[in-house]
């Protein structure tokens, strides 16, 4: 039975449990098998283009596309990812950009599925690249799966209603936000993303959050998640307006801040007890390797919650390799384990090394 929002809410345990993490295809199990859920963040997630022709046509590549990370999304109870394409075999590409991402229905939906994936967010700019139709489908595909999904709807309203999942014991309630592309904004009457301004000095974003937030207090969540995407590509540290607004969505009672959209790792906050993952990058895509930012290395962030309260992060370091997630071999773990400790120095964000990945104390 899940813990109530009231007793999550009453502190936060300092005493983190730091799992193993195996290079191979077998991760050890969690040392944590009295929580009420173990709840996965990735970053970005594109089963379009050239990992669509890698993997549609192989027999089980809806498992492929995974791995060895596999093995570790199966043991969460849910992952949180941002899918960075529609799912769908329709529409017409919106007109001017440059990268239009689609992936179909028949291998995107069983990958979601293979990943363990429980609640998407799809306010970003990408999932508008095939229009209207094309977003309906995704929508559909999307709960036909019983994936979750939020950020993105047929109005304004549809975009702001919260993404809701059973993971674990947990009730776990999601909104979904965006700054990039103001183009494919939701209205009143017309298609498109949750787009706000991300920034606390915005009293039109204020009043979207409270929004927001209210429709997800009305499922009497027990976490409450708000996955954002945002800022420019190839950052790797938030700027000040991300660092105040990201605090003041935990102040308003935000448990963990899910970042997204610069393609980079980016550093750990921890704000009253609750985790702030500034960008979590890619977890899955066939994006050009940008020379010098490791866009192909990040990590997956587990968030074990015991007794309703916070109890334990971990960062899994993982890295794309042939448009296929896996675990981060060697070098690249620990070059993931150094730039998480340095990038969230700034935080004040201890971390503690944790087998092949760190542990970030929450107390």
């Amino acid at each position: 039975m899940a813990r109530t929002r009231r007793s999550l809410l009453a502190g936060v345990a300092s005493v983190g449990v730091a799992g193993c993490l195996s290079g191979g295809s077998a991760p050890e199990p969690f040392d944590a098998g009295d929580a009420d859920a173990r709840v996965g963040f990735a970053g970005d997630a594109m089963f379009g283009r050239s990992v669509t022709d890698h993997w549609a046509d192989e027999e089980n590549g809806e498992n492929g596309v995974w791995g060895d990370l596999r093995p570790r999304l199966a043991a969460l109870d849910g992952l949180v990812l941002n899918l960075e394409c529609c799912v769908s075999a329709r529409g017409e590409r919106w007109p001017g950009k440059t990268y239009y991402f689609r992936a179909p229905p028949g291998f995107a939906v069983p990958a979601l599925r293979a990943g363990n994936v429980a609640t998407v967010a799809l306010a970003n700019n990408h999932v508008l690249d095939f229009g209207r139709r094309a977003l309906a489908d995704t929508r559909a595909h999307l709960s036909a799966a019983g994936v979750a999904h939020a950020g993105a709807g047929p109005t304004l309203e549809a975009a702001l209603e919260p993404a809701v999942a059973e993971v674990g014991d947990l009730t776990v309630a999601t909104v979904s936000l965006t700054d990039r592309f103001p183009a494919y904004a939701a209205t009143a009457v017309g298609p498109g993303t949750a787009f706000a301004a991300l920034d606390t000095g915005s009293p039109p974003t204020r009043a979207v959050v409270h929004e927001a937030l209210d429709r997800a207090r009305e499922h009497d969540p027990d976490l409450l998640v708000a996955s954002l995407h945002w800022g420019p590509n190839w950052e790797t540290a938030p700027d000040r307006t991300q660092r105040s607004f990201a605090r003041w969505l935990v102040d308003q009672g935000v448990d963990v801040v899910h970042g997204h959209s610069a393609h980079v790792l980016q550093g750990v906050e921890v704000h009253a007890g609750r985790p702030i993952l500034y960008d979590a990058g890619d977890v899955v895509d066939d994006y050009l390797y940008k020379e010098g930012f490791h866009n192909k290395r990040s990590a997956v962030f587990e968030l074990v919650v015991r007794d309703g309260r916070l109890s334990a992060l971990r960062a899994v370091p993982v890295e794309i390799r042939d448009e296929t997630a896996t675990l981060a071999r060697d070098e690249a773990a620990a070059w993931v384990r150094g730039a998480l400790r340095e990038r969230s120095r700034p935080f004040g964000t201890t971390a503690e090394r944790a087998g092949r990945g760190l542990r970030l104390p929450l107390g």
